[in-house]
């Protein structure tokens, strides 16, 4: 057989996209990864077609990080719309219920607010992509099934009230991985007793990247039609998605080792967990220190 021929460019690193409303992650990143014409890309966790905001896109080498983006806590800015409720939980379904909207006092939303801080399970809405046997969720709902669904453990960090307008109120809240902001919505009109739904949803923060950081689709098709020297400007290294991990700075000579999958000693080196692998103001992937004190390379990156 011929020697497979190259799709597109090996270029790594990351790109902060702020995706538009109305298309899905899976099409932003097909958009991006045609944009740069990457061999390999891969997104850091879906926003549905309604959502905004930021979805770091991990090009070529990157791809091998963005477990753990998806792993790393999100931050968000969302409007319930109170007195409605939908069939999604979100502005896309239908409506099932409508019910009239008390004069609510910032008191009495702050007290309905705290309720949902903390670690808690959470039951994901039917129109997710989450599998039962085999079938995503979502799939089922439009049959016109719904069936039982394992509640998650979610963890909202902060959940703050930013403006109550009427019928809409506006939140931020900064939560784990896995968490259902629509769901979330849902939960909070349910407590306020009228009902609500997710109208608006905007990410602003995944790990240690921040909306503030991110290009739109539009900036990024007018750098790439004045070439990619432009265009790659806004790639940014693969190592920051770990800015806030611990650093092990290797010799020549372990960096050797760690190559070759060979766990190393290493002077002053964290006790534990997950570390950074630097050598020569290089980054050469994640390693974990092991019970030994000694450092063990767990996914290694290949940019010679």
């Amino acid at each position: 057989m011929g020697k497979r021929r190259n799709r597109g460019r090996d270029i790594n690193g990351i790109v902060l996209l702020d995706k538009p409303i109305g298309i899905t992650s899976n099409t932003a990143l097909q958009k991006v990864k045609r944009l740069f014409n990457a061999n390999k890309a891969g997104h850091t966790g879906s926003l549905d077609p309604m959502a905004t905001g930021l979805l770091p896109i991990c090009l070529g080498e990157a791809t091998k990080l963005s477990g753990y983006l998806l792993e790393a806590d999100k931050a968000y800015i969302g409007t319930c719309k109170l007195g409605v409720r939908t069939n999604t939980a979100d502005a896309e379904g239908e409506i099932i219920e409508q019910q009239p909207v008390a004069d609510f006092t910032e008191k009495q939303i702050k007290a309905v607010l705290k309720q949902f801080t903390g670690t808690f399970e959470q039951i994901p809405p039917m129109h997710s992509a989450i599998k039962q046997n085999g079938q995503p969720l979502y799939k089922l709902a439009h049959q016109g099934k719904e069936v039982e669904r394992k509640p998650r453990t979610v963890t909202i960090h902060s959940l703050e009230m930013l403006n109550l307008n009427g019928d809409e109120l506006e939140i931020s809240l900064k939560c784990s991985k896995g968490t259902y902001v629509r769901t979330l919505a849902e939960d909070i009109g349910r407590e306020l007793g009228c009902g609500a739904h997710l109208s608006a949803l905007c990410r602003t923060e995944t790990g240690s990247f921040s909306i503030d950081q991110a290009v739109s689709m539009a900036q990024l098709e007018a750098l790439a039609e004045s070439g990619f020297e432009n265009l790659d400007t806004v790639i940014l290294p693969m190592e920051q998605a770990l800015s806030d991990w611990p650093v092990v700075d290797l010799s020549e000579n372990s960096a050797f080792y760690i190559s070759q999958g060979q766990a190393v000693q290493v002077p002053q080196a964290p006790t534990c967990g997950q570390v950074c692998l630097v050598s020569q103001n290089r980054f050469l992937g994640i390693g974990e220190v092991l019970d030994d004190g000694r450092v063990a390379p767990r996914r290694l990156i290949k940019t010679g």
